[in-house]
């Protein structure tokens, strides 16, 4: 079966041979107006979607979810199954008004949808970090690719190859139904009602309402709306004259931090406590995705813990990764060395990151030229001041992918492969990239990364 290298040289060889430019290839792109599209990345689009194996994407799928699983299980196999030691454990502030509101609705079980960020290497795919929960950017990478499709040079190609995008929106319903018990409703004529909610400060309305037009085409009564629009009364859960089957909860768990949100959310988790409504995803699935908990996966002390194939998925994908803090911990190799002084001696193989950040916001990597040694000891020196505040991380070297350019000839960029899980298993995959020469950058919307998505072998 052919695998991704060799679908990526081969169309870019057509593209080449075309003289294809960037502009030209990315066809509407170049006009949209699209809400969905624009309200994060306007004007900035790859070029190429990138192209996968089926094996090679079975292969990651299936250690992805290894990795969820383990995750998800952490509380019960470190914890004696104590969910605010385990958020504790992770770098949370249990007596926060969030963390307490995330133990208050805590469902024993994490939302399947995820989504996973990986760079290549010369090895293959190595997890960065792990998205979940409900609030994910990306979902719409496959209008990107059906976009990118309008041009034959590209529609031609995928035809030959029998390749096509997975629509991650309709694998996000498709979870949304499974998770809240009503797949089957659905599949009988029912339109389930799911309230598109926001942070009533949020600036995403135009997206919401896309967004919630898209569902409605998939199934759903979705309408958007904000939490302060909801009300529970009469043994439910509405949003003006409809009764709400599933709250789609579309703020992060941090927008709790408000000082409005008790009076806000309290109401919406006692319904959905007594099952008078879903929510979606519930707000104890963003703890897993702590960065810290990656490290739990990756440390030498726990390994014990996990089965032969579990192990084998966390070689396999995760780079090294540790809680810094005082102390000796154990290499790749098994040398036995003090984190910190180690850490201090090898900068440029190394980054540090905030154990629940997002968006690159914190990270401090040591092989930036703009990191000074001075500079990399004071992040060291503050992480460790706040024990569990941040993770250490094992630099991961990609391999650039090549683009087509906007004057001809191809142009390598370092691409981030966002790959998305769901109920039913592989859900699509948003491609972030930025141009090979910001390689001392985190390749995220807030550097300017363009976004992408990717075509593989349909099954079957």
């Amino acid at each position: 079966m052919t695998d991704g290298a060799t679908l990526t040289r081969l169309y870019l060889d057509r593209a080449d041979r075309a003289q294809a430019r960037a502009s030209e290839l990315l066809g509407p792109l170049t006009s949209t107006e699209d809400p969905l599209l624009t309200t994060f990345y306007p004007g900035r689009y790859l070029s190429r979607p990138l192209f996968a194996g089926r094996d090679e994407l079975d292969q990651c799928h299936a250690d992805l979810a290894r990795v969820h699983t383990a995750l998800i299980s952490l509380p019960a196999r470190l914890y004696g199954g104590d969910l605010a030691a385990f958020a504790a454990g992770v770098g949370e502030a249990v007596d926060s008004y969030p963390v307490r509101a995330l133990l208050r609705g805590h469902t024993g079980q994490a939302s399947a949808l995820a989504r996973a960020d990986l760079y290549r290497d010369a090895s293959g795919f190595r997890l960065l970090e792990y998205n979940m929960g409900s609030a994910l950017t990306g979902l719409e990478n496959a209008d990107l690719g059906h976009a990118l499709l309008e041009h034959p040079l590209l529609s031609g190609f995928a035809a030959e190859h029998r390749l096509g995008c997975t629509d991650s929106i309709r694998e996000q319903v498709a979870t949304l139904l499974a998770e809240a018990g009503l797949t089957e409703a659905a599949a009988s004529g029912y339109r389930p009602v799911a309230a598109v909610t926001d942070w009533p400060a949020s600036p995403l309305g135009g997206y919401m309402h896309r967004l919630a037009a898209r569902w409605s085409r998939l199934g759903l009564d979705a309408a958007a709306c904000h939490a302060g629009e909801l009300e529970a009364r009469d043994g439910g859960v509405w949003l003006r004259d409809r009764r709400v089957d599933v709250i789609a909860r579309m703020f992060v768990g941090d927008s709790l931090l408000d000082p409005a949100a008790p009076p806000l959310i309290e109401p919406l988790l006692d319904a959905a406590a007594r099952g008078e409504v879903a929510m979606f995803a519930p707000l104890d699935s963003e703890i897993f995705g702590a960065k810290a908990a990656l490290a739990m996966l990756s440390d030498e002390g726990n390994r014990h813990l996990f089965s032969a194939a579990e192990l084998a998925s966390f070689d396999r994908i995760l780079p090294w990764t540790r809680t810094l803090r005082p102390g000796p911990v154990t290499l790749e190799d098994g040398a036995r060395v003090d984190l910190p002084d180690y850490a201090a001696r090898h900068a440029d193989d190394l980054v540090v990151k905030p154990t629940g950040s997002c968006g690159g916001a914190g990270v401090t990597l040591g092989w930036d030229p703009a990191v000074s040694p001075g500079r990399w000891r004071a992040a060291l020196a503050a992480a460790l001041a706040v024990p569990g505040s941040h993770v250490l991380q094992r630099r991961v070297r990609p391999v650039p992918e090549l683009f087509p350019g906007e004057h001809g000839g191809l142009v390598p960029w370092i691409i981030t492969w966002g790959v998305f899980t769901g109920a039913r298993g592989y859900a699509g995959t948003y491609a972030r990239g930025l141009p090979a020469g910001h390689a001392d950058e985190v390749v995220n919307l807030g550097h300017g990364a363009y976004a992408g998505s990717c075509l593989a072998p349909l099954p079957g």
